[in-house]
C-alpha cells in the first residue's frame, strides 16, 4: 500500500506565502493612510499665497481684485484696504497701470511673458515676473495671475558692475593720455607767465597772456578731476556725524559757486546715531549736489536739505536667520529750480554729460560712484517746472566692509 501525498494547502499550492498576522488597529490605520487625498481648505490656498515670498496678484475675468499678498503690496507701494479683494483692479493699482495692463493682456496674448523685467513708476524699482492664465474644469480662462519678485538690489550691483568696467577702460586711457596733456598744459603756462612778465607795458598782450593762462588752468583742472574720478575710492572710514557732513558741505559749495540770493534750509532729525563713513567723501558728495542745485537756480531759489532715518526693505531670501530690514539714512536735496526734461535725467549720472557750457559732466558721476562705493543708492525725481530732488539712501553700517 503506498503513501497517499499530502495535501497542500491552497496558499501553498498557488506558490504564494501566508500573509502574517495583522492586528485590527494597525490594519485601520493602514486603511486610513491608503485612502485617496481628496481636498484640503481654501484655508489652506489663502495661506500659501500669502506666505510666499514674491509678490502674487490675481484678477478674475471681469477685472476685479481675487488675491493680492503682502509682499506685493509692499513691492508696488500700494496700502492695503480691507475692501481690496473684489474691486476693479484699475482702482486698487491706479498707481501702478504697467500692472494693470500686464494682466489685462493676460487673456489676449498667446504667448504669456516669463521672467520678463519691468520698470515701476515712479518708484524706480525693478521686478522680475512671469504671467500665468488661471483656468476652470473645462480649460477656460477665467482669471490671471502675476507672480513677481524685486530685482531692484540685483539691477543696482549689475550697474555697479558695469560702470566698474567702465571706469577700469576709461581709467586705462586716462593714465596713458595724463602725461601727454599735464606736461604742454604746463609748459603753456610757464611760456605765458615768462612773456607776461616780459611785455609789461603792452595792455592788449597782457590781456591775451591772462586769458592764455586761464584757459590752461581750466584745461589742467579737468584732467586733474577726470584722473580722479577714474582712480579707485579708498574709504578712509570713521564713525560721522550726518549733521557734520552736511554743515561742511554747504561751506565748500559755497567756495566753488556763488550763493547770490539762494535760500539753504537745512531740516536734520535730532538724535541721528553716528554711522560708519568716509567723512570726506560724503562731504565731497553732499557739496556737488548743492553746486548743481546753485548752478541750476541761478542765484534766485530754494535749496532744502533733510536728514532722517529710515528703513529699506530686504527680500526675505536676503535676509539669513530672519534679520530685521536694514536701518539706512535718508538725505534729499531739493531744489525748486527748473527741473528737468525726461532724457536729460536719464542720462545725468553718465560721466562726462553735462548741460552746463563749461561743465566737466563729472560732478554727478562722481557722486554716484561715492554713494556706490558706501553700498548705497541715488534717486532722481524731477519734471520741468517743477525742481529737482536727489534721495541719498546710504546703509547705517557704511563702509563696515573696508573696517575688516
Amino acid at each position: 500500500m503506498t503513501d497517499r501525498p499530502k495535501r497542500r494547502s491552497p496558499a501553498a499550492s498557488s506558490g504564494r506565502s501566508r500573509r502574517p498576522a495583522v492586528n485590527p488597529p494597525a490594519a485601520a490605520a493602514a486603511g486610513e493612510a491608503s485612502q485617496p487625498f481628496t481636498s484640503v481648505s481654501d484655508r489652506f490656498f489663502r495661506q500659501l499665497v500669502l506666505g510666499m515670498r514674491n509678490g502674487v496678484l490675481a484678477v478674475t475675468r471681469d477685472g476685479r481684485m481675487a488675491a493680492m499678498n503682502e509682499v506685493a503690496y509692499r513691492i508696488l507701494d500700494i496700502a492695503p484696504r480691507p475692501d481690496d479683494l473684489g474691486r476693479e483692479l484699475s482702482d486698487v493699482l491706479s498707481s501702478q497701470p504697467d500692472i494693470v495692463r500686464i494682466l489685462s493682456a493676460a487673456f489676449d496674448l498667446a504667448h504669456l511673458p516669463n521672467r520678463a523685467e519691468l520698470r515701476l513708476k515712479p518708484s524706480g524699482k525693478v521686478i522680475g515676473y512671469t504671467l500665468s492664465r488661471i483656468l476652470d474644469d473645462k480649460g477656460q480662462p477665467e482669471g490671471a495671475a502675476v507672480f513677481f519678485k524685486d530685482l531692484t538690489l540685483v539691477e543696482q550691483m549689475e550697474e555697479r558692475e558695469r560702470l566698474r568696467d567702465r571706469l577700469a577702460a576709461l581709467g586705462e586711457m586716462a593714465a596713458a593720455i595724463a602725461h601727454e596733456v599735464k606736461n604742454p598744459l604746463a609748459g603753456i603756462e610757464v611760456m605765458a607767465g615768462l612773456l607776461r612778465r616780459r611785455i609789461p607795458d603792452v595792455p592788449d598782450a597782457q590781456s591775451l597772456l591772462n586769458d592764455i593762462i586761464s584757459e590752461v588752468k581750466i584745461a589742467n583742472a579737468i584732467v586733474l578731476e577726470v584722473l580722479e574720478f577714474v582712480r579707485p575710492i579708498r574709504l578712509q572710514v570713521e564713525r560721522t556725524s550726518i549733521a557734520q557732513v552736511l554743515h561742511d558741505a554747504v561751506t565748500m559749495a559755497e567756495r566753488k559757486v556763488n550763493r547770490g540770493g539762494v535760500n539753504v534750509t537745512m531740516n536734520i532729525q535730532e538724535q541721528l546715531p553716528l554711522f560708519q563713513a568716509d567723512h570726506y567723501q560724503l562731504c565731497q558728495l553732499f557739496a556737488n549736489l548743492v553746486i548743481n542745485g546753485l548752478e541750476a537756480l541761478d542765484g534766485k531759489g530754494t535749496i532744502a536739505i533733510t536728514a532722517a532715518q529710515g528703513v529699506e526693505y530686504q527680500e526675505p531670501a536676503a535676509m539669513p536667520g530672519g534679520r530685521d530690514p536694514a536701518a539706512t539714512l535718508v538725505v534729499d536735496v531739493v531744489d525748486d529750480g527748473p527741473g528737468l526734461t525726461p532724457e536729460i535725467a536719464e542720462r545725468i549720472f553718465n560721466p562726462f554729460y553735462t548741460t552746463k557750457p563749461q561743465g566737466s559732466g563729472l560732478g554727478l558721476a562722481i557722486v554716484r560712484k561715492i554713494v556706490d562705493a558706501h553700498d548705497g543708492h541715488i534717486d532722481l525725481t524731477t519734471a520741468l517746472g517743477q525742481g529737482t530732488r536727489f534721495r541719498v539712501t546710504l546703509p547705517m553700517n557704511a563702509g563696515e566692509d573696508w573696517l575688516q
